[in-house]
């Protein structure tokens, strides 16, 4: 299978994003990049739960094979300027030089790309909440693929893909979409994705400097998932866990097959226009995960055989077949 339909099986109702970011990984591929900028620049915007941070994971996975080969800064740590310099490390002759060590640095970009790619993944989640110092120091490395790190050494970016997501401009997509359509019409009427996408460049205008805004290669804005882009998540998540089982269970693990009324119950509490399928994890793991640890703790699950899962009242009940 090629890289776009892997990607195009794991992230559901974004194909415009995927459509976005490929022809980057494409360009790098066949050596066509331009030299002296990162492979890629992205700004994902859009209301949580509709796959942002999940498109960096599926493509580290696609890339590399496991979603954690990403090098991922939680902007949300360096809301002051002086936690900023944690990114960077001190320069010497400052306080800490030597004991700080930059969370960013060669080794650790290095650390993330694998046999199959040399493309580094970096995501800085949340942008919109970092100092803004932080804005200053990705200038040099949007534009030239370079960052002087406190001790003087280079950290070189043309062989990363940087992604940055962001909740800018949110609250009014989700304000317009209500105003529209109503709430219980937000996941399946028609979307207006020109009145969203203006929305987002708003909020980004407004927050960043134009020669940041200037040096993105491609500011993408994700929909709000439709009813049934939350039933195909749905699918992937226990796909996931039926591959969990096998790998972690072995010659004991044991099959799943939902009701369509168990499937009904986890999507009622996993997903939410408000949300999106943020919660769906959560719900798996209190509803679904736990009751089935009990079974197997209880041994009172055969091996090979299949656990029917269905609804009953505000819960689920399991039986082994």
């Amino acid at each position: 299978e090629d890289l776009s339909t892997r990607l195009r099986r794991q992230i559901v109702g974004q194909q415009d994003a995927l459509d976005a970011i490929l022809p980057y990984v494409e360009l790098f591929e066949a050596g066509l990049s331009p030299e002296g900028r990162p492979v890629g620049v992205f700004l994902l915007l859009g209301p949580t739960g509709t796959g942002k941070t999940r498109t960096v994971e599926a493509l580290a996975e696609a890339l590399h094979g496991s979603e954690k080969s990403v090098l991922r800064i939680d902007c949300g740590e360096f809301q002051l300027d002086h936690e900023v310099a944690k990114l960077i490390g001190a320069p010497p002759g400052y306080l800490g030089h030597r004991e700080t060590q930059p969370m960013i640095s060669q080794h650790k970009l290095n650390s993330v790309t694998s046999e199959r790619s040399s493309i580094s993944l970096v995501l800085l989640d949340e942008v919109e909440k970092a100092a803004p110092s932080l804005a200053r120091i990705l200038l040099g490395v949007l534009d030239k693929a370079s960052l002087k790190l406190g001790d003087n050494t280079t950290v070189n970016f043309e062989r990363s893909m940087i992604f940055m997501t962001s909740n800018l401009g949110a609250r009014e997509m989700m304000a317009e979409l209500r105003d529209r359509f109503g709430l219980g019409a937000m996941t399946d009427g028609p979307v207006p994705a020109k009145k969203l996408v203006a929305i987002g460049r708003r909020a980004l205008q407004k927050r960043f400097s134009p020669e940041f805004v200037n040096r993105i290669d491609e500011t993408i804005t994700y929909q709000p998932l439709a009813s049934d882009a939350m039933a195909r998540i749905l699918d992937l998540q226990l796909e996931r866990l039926e591959r969990h089982l096998l790998q972690r269970l072995g010659t004991s693990s044991f099959g799943l097959q939902l009701t369509g009324d168990a499937r009904e119950f986890l999507l009622a509490r996993g997903t939410s226009p408000a949300y999106g399928a943020r919660e769906l994890k959560r719900v798996l793991h209190r509803h679904l995960i736990q009751p089935l640890a009990r079974l197997v703790l209880e041994r009172a699950v055969p091996a090979g055989s299949i656990v029917r899962v269905g609804r009953r009242g505000e819960g689920l009940w399991f039986q082994a077949q």
